[in-house]
């Protein structure tokens, strides 16, 4: 009897055990399945944000790309503006020793006085018994004296810098003949202080500054001979500073005032040059 009792609660023990077991299969599956979810909502949202991360790195290649582009078009720019600066200077230094050159070899063109040369112009000496001709007139100054002859120290500076010139040393004739300007405004040197003060700043590409000396020559000294030049290098100033329409009146300037001379022969080649830019 006491058997048959044991055996019918453990018959029970076990579906009970049975009933509990089921139970907490069934709660703890669906648990499973949503953590299961969750972790696939997590994996593509995770996907989701690197997609979009490479969507933005593939932009910033695309936009960094367009910015090489740009600069290399910009270098390319700078490249070939250098190149015409390089072509201006080369220009220029050759106009300038092409002068100097002249003025070494005894130089001045014909009609040109000797202090054009870089020399002030010293009078012949009569020949014995000849009659003693009249001292010429020295140039006008800026203040309408007549200075008379250069004296020692004058023409020593004024020489030392235009040693400076022929030399290739710019800025050390510059500051010579601004020197030598300010320390004798009325010498009979002046005039080709002023023009040759402008060529040292033309040839370094110092336009503005060379306008202005330029001008004042040719202001100043109405009857000097380095007026026509002087004009001229106006006109190529105005030109290399884009004044086009200013460089042209400039230049027509040079060929009225001053028919036949060189000044006004290579005004007109400019003329020419600049009307075929203007067509082209």
């Amino acid at each position: 009897m006491k058997k048959s009792l044991a055996k019918c609660f453990m018959a029970r023990l076990g579906v009970a055990g049975a009933i509990a077991s089921a139970t907490l299969f069934a709660s703890v599956a669906p648990a499973q399945d949503r953590l299961s979810l969750a972790d696939r909502v997590a994996r593509l949202e995770q996907q989701n944000q690197a997609n979009s991360g490479t969507t933005q790195l593939v932009n910033q290649v695309n936009d960094l790309q367009q910015q090489v582009a740009q600069l290399q078009g910009q270098i390319e720019e700078l490249q070939h503006q250098n190149q015409q600066l390089q072509d201006s200077q080369k220009a220029q230094y050759a106009d300038v020793d092409s002068r100097l050159g002249r003025v070494e070899k005894g130089g001045a063109p014909a009609g040109q006085p000797a202090a054009a040369s870089g020399q002030a112009p010293q009078q012949a000496a009569p020949a014995a018994g000849a009659p003693q001709a009249a001292a010429p007139a020295p140039a006008a100054s800026a203040g309408g004296n007549n200075p008379g002859a250069a004296s020692p120290a004058e023409q020593a500076a004024y020489d030392a810098a235009f040693k400076s010139l022929r030399g290739g040393d710019y800025v050390t004739a510059s500051r010579g003949f601004r020197d030598f300007l300010v320390k004798y405004p009325d010498s009979q040197l002046a005039p080709n202080a002023y023009y040759w003060l402008g060529e040292s700043y033309y040839v370094t590409m110092n336009y503005q500054v060379a306008i202005e000396a330029f001008q004042r020559l040719v202001k100043n000294y109405p009857q000097s001979d380095k007026v026509s030049d002087g004009l001229l290098k106006v006109g190529y100033c105005q030109i290399e500073l884009k004044q086009q329409d200013a460089a042209v009146a400039t230049l027509k300037q040079v060929t009225t005032k001053y028919p036949g001379t060189k000044a006004a022969g290579l005004a007109q080649e400019r003329l020419r040059r600049l009307q075929r830019q203007t067509a082209n």
